[in-house]
């Protein structure tokens, strides 16, 4: 199941985050693709404010993780970019245990840890065109991910 929407302001993208934020619950994994400056960080942190983190959310590119305590739900975001080979495998214990959390876990460059993602995710592509519009593809694994597609496209 796929949901695909195009935000030609900041306004649009801050209604997708916030109808996104509704849906999500705890445990609910996220992995963001898209180039650097296509709007993977600024979509997290309009997940955030819908979720009401009180914390100033940043780029966790060069700390790999930056958590978020004060919100509806724990914000875990990480950032792989940053990292080679070995610190991916490194990470990826950690990954797998933020996946069966209590919070909700975003991580941008999943692409770099692609054989680890877990099989219950949402995955989000963010590619950007002309005058500064995004373009926001979410896809849903796993039954309870496919029915937060499924309302997105209501």
């Amino acid at each position: 199941m796929k949901y695909e929407k195009i935000c030609n302001t900041l306004e649009d993208t801050k209604d997708l985050a916030e109808k996104f934020a509704k849906l999500i619950t705890k445990g609910c994994f996220i992995s963001l693709y898209g180039e650097i400056g296509a709007g993977k960080t600024a979509f997290v942190k309009l997940v955030a404010d819908a979720l009401e983190v009180k914390e100033k959310v940043t780029s966790p590119s060069f700390v790999i993780l930056n958590e978020y305590h004060s919100g509806i739900l724990p914000v875990y975001h990480f950032d792989l970019y940053r990292l080679e080979n070995e610190g991916v495998k490194t990470i990826i214990d950690e990954l797998r245990e933020y996946s069966e959390g209590h919070q909700v876990t975003f991580v941008e460059w999943a692409e770099f840890s692609q054989d680890e993602i877990p099989f219950s995710h949402i995955k989000i592509n963010v590619t950007y065109g002309d005058n500064d519009e995004r373009k926001y593809s979410f896809e849903g694994f796993g039954c309870d991910n496919i029915k937060i597609i499924e309302e997105l496209n209501k």
